[in-house]
């Protein structure tokens, strides 16, 4: 059995952090689904940017909704959505198999609505009832402008991709923002069951500290705090808070590892997906991660319940100078900026495209 099978029999739910129409087309998604154990995926402007850009799956369509008169954003999420309907059809019998639990697919609001909190709640709502898709979260940030959009999203039964976390203090504010919802919505006398997931984004905490620690600490700082994040998961879980919540029939929102690629070249190719290994959580990988996982990934046991050495390695980094809580609002910020960074670069070239075809040419060389 491969790799991917056996951390799918563990109970983690594998994710592809990757969509692009050509692997729609082509099959690859289906496959990836029947031979890795893939089980839902995830987007951002970053991959839609890259797929539009190097190939052009994209061209037809965009030449099409541009004599509609479409452009901008608009253009952007009728494309996306196209997409994302399609993975959704495809991850649906597994959603149908778990009961709702697994299956997803998830599509972002505008970054550029990371500080406006009723902007963020009206969007949200309007691209979910668009999709007309039950396995379909919407991916709403984790900052302060973006927990109380996440809270009323849930209360008005639109499931949430908290994204954007990057510490167990972040992560507890958004099960916080959840559980809020849900317990609005059975004081409301509605449907507890509206689900939601909280992506804790690991590796570019080892890439902000590269250079600024010693070697032996290299590569640890991302896996121990998601190993502390993983002691407060199993915490929110055996509170008593949640078990009222789930006496009443809610589900819980479950924790996604994402940003599981590794950024340094000398470190293993699988070195977040190893550690990681959890039931009852999800990780979301590149496409090169999951293939490399797959064939020579090496599944080493569960991560620890109680966060393991985690507080210890923390520890040594505290000693080398490392504020860990300063450093994860850090890189909420910077990881909020590089989104709307991206999405301003996804927009720019859909507009070059669009250009492209409404002058007759083609905008990039087809892809095989």
């Amino acid at each position: 059995m491969k790799a991917t099978g056996q951390l799918h029999n563990l109970g983690q739910s594998l994710w592809l952090d990757n969509i692009t129409r050509g692997i729609l087309n082509d099959g690859t998604l289906a496959r990836h689904i029947s031979e890795l154990s893939v089980t839902g995926l995830t987007s951002n402007p970053t991959i839609f940017d890259h797929a539009i850009k190097d190939g052009d799956f994209y061209d037809d369509a965009i030449g099409g909704k541009a004599v509609e008169g479409k452009s901008g954003e608009a253009l952007f999420f009728e494309l996306a959505i196209e997409d994302l309907v399609r993975a959704a059809d495809l991850f649906r019998p597994v959603h149908d198999l778990t009961g709702g639990v697994d299956g997803w697919v998830s599509l972002e609001v505008s970054p550029l609505l990371a500080s406006d909190t009723a902007g963020t709640i009206t969007a949200a709502a309007q691209l979910h009832g668009r999709v007309q898709r039950p396995n379909l979260f919407i991916k709403i940030p984790g900052t302060p402008e973006g927990l109380p959009a996440i809270e009323e999203s849930i209360f008005a039964g639109v499931p949430v991709n908290v994204t954007l976390l990057f510490s167990a203090a972040q992560y507890i504010a958004a099960a916080e923002a959840y559980m809020r919802g849900i317990e609005r919505r059975i004081g409301a006398g509605l449907d507890p069951r509206i689900d939601s997931v909280a992506s804790i984004f690991v590796s570019r905490w080892d890439v902000a500290v590269q250079h600024s620690v010693p070697a032996a600490l290299r590569n640890r700082l991302g896996i121990a705090t998601a190993g502390r994040t993983y002691r407060e998961y199993r915490n929110v879980l055996a509170s008593p808070r949640w078990h009222t919540l789930a006496a009443a029939g809610a589900r819980p929102q479950r924790l996604l590892w994402a940003s599981t690629g590794t950024k340094d070249p000398d470190a293993s190719d699988t070195l977040y997906v190893e550690a990681l290994a959890a039931p009852d959580t999800i990780n979301t990988m590149p496409e090169k991660t999951l293939t490399a996982f797959a064939d020579h990934g090496r599944l080493k046991g569960s991560m620890a319940l109680d966060g393991g050495d985690a507080e210890a390695v923390l520890a040594e980094f505290a000693t080398a100078g490392v504020d860990d809580t300063a450093l994860a609002a850090q890189l909420q910020s910077e990881g909020t900026a590089g989104f709307d960074k991206s999405w301003k670069e996804l927009l720019d070239c859909l507009a070059a495209k669009r250009s492209t075809l409404e002058q007759g040419g083609r905008a990039t060389e087809s892809k095989p």
